[in-house]
């Protein structure tokens, strides 16, 4: 091992003995991608603009991706030539584990077939079903009465809250491919310092609406249209305890669900106008993103991509932005979804409160409500038998409805 750059006190022919390898250490991450990326670089790829764990290269009609997690790495590509070059080149320098055909990748089952590919995490929901003791529990219709409102309170304190802290650090993994139970985790996360019986309830509550549906995940389709459409939502001072307000939004592409968030914002916004044009500015630059993504992977959009959102107010400001005593404390929000709006890059279009799918990821909704707005985000259980919901002909297109 040579000696460092910058240790002082110690001769050249002076050697440092190693008492513990770089694996596992805080900084082994970034020497190791370091080290990745100039290989990489050196073979005629490139950092993507949009993400930079995800690197391309394009040769007149052939294209080739790697995406990259630590030392888990996942190859795509229309040049098989390419596709052995890169692998070949890898095991040269570092002597990788070829998998092949990808169908496990950190602890998302993969499925291939003549439809499509599912995403799922049953084997991730199961363990964690086993490891809390509900694995035997009575399933639940939706992960959370509509009823309750959770809030900090000072009784019943936990005694174990590392307990809880556990499962709801297993439950925001699992919202990787369960958007379902997004709004629901964003909820318990925030009482991770003093959790109570109440909030217990509610982990519980969710482990048995996941005990229903084990294998439910994500489902895109073969066949897509290359239209990016995307919706936006916000429940105006929900919160008890701060009266902060709590965005949520979607994305599709043609049919597919391909992001969502749901966050409770560190502000009180004075009217629901406002609360409603943050939420939409923060679509905004997550639709941008999306296509700054889709324009590094080459994949053209046919469409100008359209951002649902149902409240007129935000409408009229869009469209005649001037700042009086109801929106001078957004300007910036303002501004950047007028800009984007007005260069073409999006269209704004008014969707009715039946049709608004980010309603799921702001709010708690009744059973009813909830399994129609569920129905529409694609998510399917490629594990229940044809007669009980496997995969379906039909598929809904979001902008059918949403007009």
């Amino acid at each position: 091992m040579r000696i460092p750059l910058g240790l002082l006190g110690y001769t050249s022919s002076q050697s440092c003995k190693l008492k513990k390898s770089l694996y596992g250490l805080k900084q082994s991450n970034r020497q190791w991608y370091e080290k990745l990326s100039i290989l990489l670089l050196t073979c005629g790829y490139s950092h993507a603009h949009a993400d930079h764990s995800l690197f391309i290269k394009a040769h007149n009609s052939e294209f080739t991706a790697l995406i990259v997690y630590v030392d888990d790495i996942v190859l795509i590509g229309n040049s098989l030539a390419e596709i052995e070059r890169i692998k070949h080149i890898l095991h040269t320098n570092f002597h990788i584990k070829d998998l092949g055909k990808l169908k496990y990748f950190l602890g998302i089952e993969v499925a291939h077939s003549h439809k499509g590919i599912s995403l799922c995490q049953r084997k991730y929901c199961l363990d964690l079903l086993k490891d809390s003791g509900m694995l035997g529990c009575k399933p639940s219709s939706t992960p959370m009465d509509s009823s309750l409102r959770l809030h900090n309170d000072s009784s019943g304190f936990l005694d174990d809250p590392l307990s809880y802290r556990r499962l709801v650090g297993r439950l925001v993994y699992l919202t990787s491919t369960r958007p379902d139970i997004a709004f629901a985790t964003q909820q318990l996360s925030q009482f991770m310092s003093k959790p109570t019986k109440p909030h217990h309830a509610t982990v519980v509550r969710v482990l048995r609406y996941l005990k229903g549906c084990p294998g439910k995940g994500l489902f895109f389709p073969r066949t897509c249209s290359g239209h990016l459409l995307g919706f936006s939502d916000v429940d105006w001072a929900t919160c008890i305890d701060s009266r902060c307000f709590i965005t949520g939004y979607c994305f599709f592409i043609g049919n597919s669900l391909v992001s969502w968030k749901t966050k409770k914002q560190t502000i009180v916004s004075c009217s629901s106008s406002e609360a409603e044009y943050r939420a939409l500015a923060s679509a905004t630059c997550e639709l941008l993103w999306l296509s700054y993504l889709l324009r590094d992977l080459r994949i053209p959009l046919l469409k100008t991509p359209v951002l649902y959102y149902d409240n007129h107010n935000a409408l009229h400001i869009t469209v005649n932005p001037v700042f009086h005593e109801r929106t001078k404390h957004l300007d910036i929000d303002c501004h950047l979804v007028c800009e984007k709006s007005q260069a073409g890059l999006m269209l704004l279009l008014l969707a009715p409160y039946s049709n608004q799918l980010a309603d799921i990821f702001t709010k708690v909704l009744p059973p009813q409500s909830f399994n129609t707005n569920l129905s529409k985000l694609q998510l399917q259980n490629i594990f229940a038998p044809p007669a009980c919901g496997g995969l379906i002909e039909e598929t809904y297109n979001p902008s059918l409805n949403a007009t």
